[in-house]
């Protein structure tokens, strides 16, 4: 597992910003959530921010010991949003949740992409749809939330030659789900995972939109 990060903008405190919360009551709510995460969490690192947001998303602060982070993805994710690199999304519950204030980065979904290759290759259409971006994938943000099948693809793809910037990826299940998380961080791009079946979309949105966070605090 890689160093983590542990510069002073690294944390969360009086300097607490929720770009999501719209009203008086959702920041209220939002904030004592975080203060509650940070406690159970810590607090010390961008790596912790993640956990927390991530375990306030399933209601669950065992998710935070489940977190895996490989080559220091929350700094790539950074460069990548600085950089104004796409986000690629398996499914559109995952792209409907990504925060789209504070940073210029489209957000895409792979299942608007690639029909012809499913009819062609039988595979799942997110995998499809990650085929069809495939020259959109250097550089990119991938959030992967739901489909394993798509991971797997995606980690093909990396082993092929293909360099996204970060990759998340919390896929969910029982089938594949824990192998393709497990295949993501050996193949030397930086990522967040989740070890075992457990994952999903608010995994996955939780730990993109608190990397946007950052970003906006600078």
């Amino acid at each position: 597992m890689s160093k983590e990060s542990s510069r002073h903008a690294a944390t969360t405190g009086n300097t607490y910003i929720d770009p999501g919360a719209d009203t008086k009551e959702g920041y209220a709510i939002s904030q004592k959530s975080r203060a509650l995460a940070r406690e159970a969490v810590g607090n010390e690192t961008l790596e912790d921010r993640i956990r927390q947001r991530c375990s306030i998303a399933v209601g669950d602060f065992a998710m935070a010991d489940l977190m895996r982070f490989e080559h220091s993805p929350v700094q790539a994710a950074l460069d990548a949003l600085r950089n104004k690199a796409p986000i690629i999304t398996d499914i559109r519950m995952v792209r409907v949740g990504i925060q789209k204030k504070g940073h210029a980065s489209e957000v895409l979904c792979a299942l608007d992409y690639g029909a012809e290759i499913v009819k062609e290759k039988e595979i799942t259409r997110s995998s499809a749809g990650l085929l069809a971006l495939r020259d959109r994938l250097p550089g990119s943000i991938v959030v992967i939330g739901n489909a394993p099948s798509a991971l797997l693809s995606l980690c093909a793809m990396v082993k092929d030659g293909i360099r996204p910037a970060v990759i998340i990826g919390a896929p969910v299940g029982f089938v594949n789900a824990a192998e393709s998380k497990a295949l993501l961080r050996t193949i030397g791009i930086p990522s967040v995972s989740t070890e075992g079946t457990r994952g999903g979309t608010p995994v996955a949105v939780a730990a993109i939109n608190e990397c946007i966070t950052i970003f906006i605090e600078g």
